[in-house]
């Protein structure tokens, strides 16, 4: 006997003790696939036969099942469960997860069963207990199949038990081994010829007659219609009859939608209102032959509520389906995927309001749907409404997977008055209900993000409350922040002499991780930006959902504006657009939008700040303390106590407090306009469809170059060098750059390997490092630090913990631009960009 049973579902192995249920269950399943009570017995009294202890042992058990049967798992309970009581429980736990129960039975006869129980040295169970669980289960046998069982097997005789096989056969919706490609067709509603063009437009080649049309792809693509064939437009039965032949020839899948299935039920002879479409449909039938329409009917009832396909990536549903119903069966997994979840209530046009289940989707598949018309497809968290009312006068859409093309074709004319009036594409970004909202689940307590360079980058609680504090108090719109810069490492320790840092250390470290070819770019004196610029507005709404009279940001690395003014902040975006305009890069690289990071000088209003306010007073104070030690030598040197040491000191620090004022004065000036600031941009991070990163730094300091030429007012191009770590006298010449940079006054440069990407011995080497000049690291660490005692000390600083972090922010950085450029939600995108933030609260020393 083959014993068919669905995967996932929930396996009930009922009989008395004795019956052979533990020895079947040990022979068809793996171990982890059984629950027994028995053995739930010994986990909680360690000793399976005390009785005393059943009820805490069923709680364990159900709860492992429902552990189970939520994660979509075969699970077989191995108990008596001959009272119909029992049963239910098992049952209703398998509802609650969507999935079927089969009933497994062993009606084996009682003395057979106290004969084998006998033989147990382990087992003490009384005849008259065995013989009760027998009658028990008897007096239920018959009503079995009416206590919810999708199938029962019953086994009469040992015999029966050993000759059987166990066949799994995956749930009905289970397609994940079909890959695709697919072109996914949203509502019909009975526009033939625009289904036809459609399918023509999307390469289909349309044969047969009118009675037998065929459809096939010359490159295999298979076809998935979203249901909705018919009613309101004027060819139904022709819709019905294409599909119903490509699925029958093997070229499409169909689900069915909600007026397929009210068509279904008037075939059926049913009671049904007529109404929404459906006398067009039932009148267009009528010029059928009868047959057809039983055709039809057996072809509706044999649709599946909804698919999983492509390993689990894709589902397909006439009007979705959240997560936690997708690949199950049950009424609630139909109903959903027929009619999506209402409020209720009713709009003021009498139709229901729907619950937007896509603003708090979280799930790993796309879910391509349709059932309430739009005006544009708009992918809200990973999911696809396609229905563009086509029969309303809209367009015929469909997706073509796994490319994530939109195809369109539109309407012939309008085929029916929509109750509820179309809105326009403009009109729809006013009103657009705010699907892509974030959820603060999404990013508290300790997370784990996994990147495509690093495995997985973990993000503290503590950290993601701090981040969280900055991020929804500060921010802009996340819909904007797509990029966050990562942190940066310093070079290597100078082991001596008077630096701190030094160009030798850091072409060091390159050289000993196999890097042969790094570029060193002239390190600004200025705040570091993100600058995302869109060609207009109307992008700008498009792609990243912004408001009327928005077309671009430019944001800290902490996300806040950079300018607190917003009309200069405009004003600086309106010339960068012009300068982008001016440099050919819209057309280059045929994107609306382009994500620039660059330093702009002077440093911005919080660093100014932070130079009078901390800065100024330091050397003030410092400058004080001189004076007085000089007065104080001076009037001992009247006294004839005065010590020449101590004036060869005081002189010294005299030096240092006069470098230090210089060089934090560099670093700011007076902004009175556009004229006062220049913008250095120096990495393009990102255009439509696009990451940078497969470019090396050369070609960004020559594109860039470009831009920087079609405004050279505004903006300035970074200064670079390429050195061989190979070849000591490149690295000589790098190293007199270095000094010419720091000693006319400049921070110092950065060092990063040619390629964005680069491989150490051990694992990624870092994407870039700052050799800062002596006098800038005098801002840094005070006006003293120079002198023998204090940088001999400054010198046992720890790079690790700075290096290890600055590794991780960029592997999050990339991989939100990555998430963002292949379309995925803005949520998985945010978790990238939030877990940068979050990791700069790190304790890790700021001097570095």
């Amino acid at each position: 006997m083959k014993v068919t049973l669905p995967e996932p579902s929930l396996v009930v192995l009922a009989g008395p003790s004795g019956s052979g249920k533990s020895t079947f269950a040990r022979r068809h399943f793996r171990p982890t696939e059984v629950i027994s009570s028995d053995h739930c017995r010994g986990l909680v009294a360690d000793d399976e036969n005390d009785l005393s202890v059943t009820g805490d042992a069923f709680d364990l058990l159900h709860y492992i099942a429902s552990k189970r049967l939520a994660g979509r798992r075969l699970t077989v309970i191995d108990a008596t469960s001959v009272k119909p009581e029992d049963r239910a429980r098992l049952i209703a736990l398998a509802r609650e997860f969507h999935l079927l129960a089969a009933a497994i039975v062993f009606d084996l006869p009682s003395q057979l069963c106290q004969g084998r129980n006998e033989e147990r040295a382990d087992r003490d169970i009384p005849r008259q207990v065995v013989r009760r669980q027998s009658r028990s289960l008897r007096r239920s046998l018959r009503g079995l199949g009416r206590e919810g069982f999708h199938s029962v097997t019953v086994f009469g005789s040992p015999e029966e038990a050993e000759a059987a096989s166990i066949e799994r056969q995956p749930l009905w919706p289970d397609r994940r081994g079909e890959g695709g490609p697919f072109d996914i067709v949203g509502d019909i509603h009975g526009c033939c010829d625009e289904l036809v063009d459609l399918l023509a437009t999307l390469g289909w080649e349309i044969g047969g007659g009118s009675e037998g049309p065929e459809a096939r792809h010359p490159e295999g693509r298979k076809a998935v219609f979203l249901g909705d064939l018919v009613d309101r437009g004027p060819r139904s039965p022709e819709v019905l009859r294409l599909v119903m032949g490509m699925v029958e020839a093997g070229t499409a899948l169909c689900v069915p939608g909600n007026h397929d299935v009210k068509l279904l039920r008037k075939l059926q002879g049913r009671d049904v209102k007529i109404a929404h479409g459906l006398a067009e449909t039932l009148e267009q039938l009528e010029n059928e032959p009868d047959e057809f329409a039983d055709e039809a009917a057996a072809f509706i009832g044999r649709l599946v509520s909804h698919y999983v396909l492509d390993g689990g990536d894709l589902v397909v549903a006439h009007a979705g389906l959240e997560e936690g119903l997708q690949g199950r069966a049950s009424g609630r997994v139909r109903e959903f995927a027929l009619y999506g979840e209402t409020t209720g209530e009713t709009d003021e046009f009498g139709l229901p309001v729907r619950c937007d289940w896509a603003a708090a989707y979280r799930g790993r598949a796309a879910v391509v749907y349709g059932h309430t018309p739009v005006p544009e497809p708009e992918w809200v968290n990973g999911t696809l409404n396609i229905d563009t009312g086509c029969v309303f006068g809209g367009r015929l859409t469909a997706l073509r997977y796994p490319e994530k093309e939109i195809v369109q074709v539109p309407a012939r004319q309008v085929w029916c008055e929509p109750v509820r009036p179309l809105i326009s594409s403009e009109e729809a970004v006013e009103t657009r209900p705010y699907g892509d909202l974030l959820d603060i689940g999404d990013v508290i307590g300790k997370r784990v993000v996994s990147t495509r360079l690093h495995r997985g980058v973990t993000i503290r609680q503590e950290n993601a409350a701090a981040a969280l504090e900055v991020m929804s108090r500060f921010a802009l719109d996340p819909r904007w922040l797509l990029y966050l810069p990562p942190t940066m490492a310093p070079s290597d320790t100078a082991a001596e002499g008077e630096y701190l840092e030094h160009p030798r250390e850091t072409f060091a470290y390159y050289r000993g991780q196999g890097v042969s070819r790094v570029i060193c770019q002239e390190k600004h004196m200025g705040s570091r930006a993100v600058i995302l610029l869109c060609r207009d507005e109307a992008a700008a709404q498009r792609r990243f959902g912004a408001g009327r009279g928005e077309a671009g940001v430019i944001h800290t690395r902490t996300g806040r504006p950079f300018f607190s003014d917003p009309a200069r902040g405009s004003e600086v975006v309106a010339r960068l657009r012009a300068a982008v305009e001016g440099a050919g890069l819209w057309q280059r690289f045929e994107s609306d939008w382009i994500c620039l990071d660059a330093e702009i000088m002077p440093w911005s209003d919080k660093a100014q700040e932070l130079l009078s306010s901390q800065y100024a007073p330091a050397g003030a104070a410092a400058r004080a303390a001189f004076e007085a030690g000089l007065a104080a030598l001076g009037q001992a040197a009247e006294r004839g106590g005065g010590s020449e040491e101590l004036e060869v000191h005081l002189r010294q620090r005299q030096g240092c407090i006069s470098r230090y004022v210089d060089a934090y004065r560099r670093y700011c000036w007076t902004v009175d306009g556009l004229s006062d600031l220049r913008i250095a941009p120096f990495h393009l991070l990102a255009t439509e469809g696009r990451v940078h990163t497969d470019e090396d730094h050369l070609w960004h300091m020559e594109t860039l170059a470009e831009l920087c030429r079609a405004d050279a007012e505004l903006l300035l191009e970074t200064r670079y060098r390429l050195v061989d770590t190979a070849d000591p006298d490149s690295e000589e010449q790098g190293t007199r750059w270095w000094h010419e940079l720091t000693g006319g006054g400049g921070e110092g440069m950065v060092v990063k390997p040619l390629d964005w990407l680069a491989r150490g011995r051990k694992g990624p080497a870092q994407p870039a490092l700052k050799c800062r000049g002596r006098e800038y690291l005098r801002i840094i660490y005070g006006p003293e630090y120079t002198l023998p005692g204090q940088i001999e000390r400054l010198r046992q600083r720890r790079l690790s913990v700075k290096r290890s972090l600055a590794l991780r922010e960029f592997a999050l950085a990339l991989e939100a631009l990555h998430r963002f450029v292949e379309g995925e939600p803005l949520y998985r995108v945010h978790e990238c960009v939030f877990g940068v933030l979050a990791l700069e609260s790190e304790p890790v020393d700021p001097r570095l």
